[in-house]
């Protein structure tokens, strides 16, 4: 499967806030929806600009609206998270979804899925501009999008709104793409850019009817993946013996999607702001207080 033959959906999100799972809201959602040509190139023609406001049910802090320009007014008339899910769910799932600091926004919107009694979309691959910063420009004195989109002659207009971020972050990635020679299958891709996908199909993980990636075998079958992290880390050294040698029990393709799982969704860090420091004041990546200053 070659990923340029994909929609490619850059997104970005505003917020009340910067600790989705300890109660902030979303405010506003951003995405843009690229289709390439036959030679790679974006079509213009087919260009999709989705942004709306939501309204959050409680008050936007006045240091997010200093940065966001958005105001309570402005939400107020603006439809809860649960009329807009089902948009925003189709516009991720089966596509390449792109963002900058793709941990927060997905915890963003995980959350208010979440608030739904719904799953994470999936898409086909979760593909994070800033880790590509890092990467490839690493010597570089910054990483905020502003500082990536300027490095790759890509215009951004009114920052810190979550469209424009996202046409930004989109033209970044694409800009990436080509400069550094990415693989034109899917596959490749992944690994070329360090991203998550949807497991090997062939392997003991799967999708379930709601999207959750699950077990197939074992002591959790059918259980989310995510809520056994010391199974997956076995599951990529585990082995068994054949005959006269050691071989590892799980293919190199499981055992890949395995890693990188753990490294990018499950790597914990404290929670910030706390006056302790126990097993309470830690949190999943995905979870835990960003670095604001990543954010923009």
């Amino acid at each position: 499967m070659r990923w340029m033959d994909k929609p490619i959906v850059a997104f970005d999100t505003e917020t009340t806030g910067l600790n989705p799972w300890l109660g902030d809201r979303m405010i506003e959602f951003g995405a843009v929806v690229f289709h390439l040509d036959e030679r790679g190139r974006v079509d213009e023609s087919r260009v999709e600009r989705h942004e709306f406001f939501v309204n959050p049910g409680v008050p936007i802090p006045p240091e997010v609206q200093k940065t966001t320009n958005i105001s309570d007014a402005d939400v107020v008339g603006a439809p809860p998270f649960a009329e807009k899910a089902e948009i925003i769910w189709g516009l991720l799932e089966d596509s390449l979804s792109v963002a900058h600091n793709y941990d927060f926004d997905q915890a963003v919107l995980a959350s208010e899925f979440q608030r739904l009694g719904r799953f994470w979309p999936t898409p086909l691959a979760e593909i994070d501009t800033l880790d590509l910063s890092r990467r490839f420009f690493g010597g570089a004195r910054g990483h905020k999008l502003q500082q990536l989109a300027q490095r790759l002659d890509i215009r951004l207009v009114d920052a810190h709104r979550a469209a424009n971020d996202a046409e930004a972050c989109g033209r970044s990635f694409l800009a990436i793409t080509s400069r550094f020679d990415a693989p034109e299958p899917l596959d490749g891709l992944l690994q070329w850019a360090d991203a998550i996908g949807r497991p090997p199909q062939d392997g003991p993980l799967h999708l379930d009817k709601s999207g959750r990636v699950v077990f197939v075998e074992g002591p959790h079958r059918s259980q989310p993946v995510a809520m056994y992290p010391e199974h997956l880390a076995w599951m990529v050294v585990a082995r068994r013996r054949e005959q006269t040698e050691w071989q590892y029990r799980y293919p190199e393709s499981t055992r890949s999607w395995v890693a990188r799982f753990l490294r990018l969704r499950m790597a914990g860090r404290a929670i910030q702001g706390g006056r302790t420091f126990g097993a309470d004041d830690w949190a999943p990546e995905s979870c835990a207080v960003p670095d604001p200053a990543l954010r923009g």
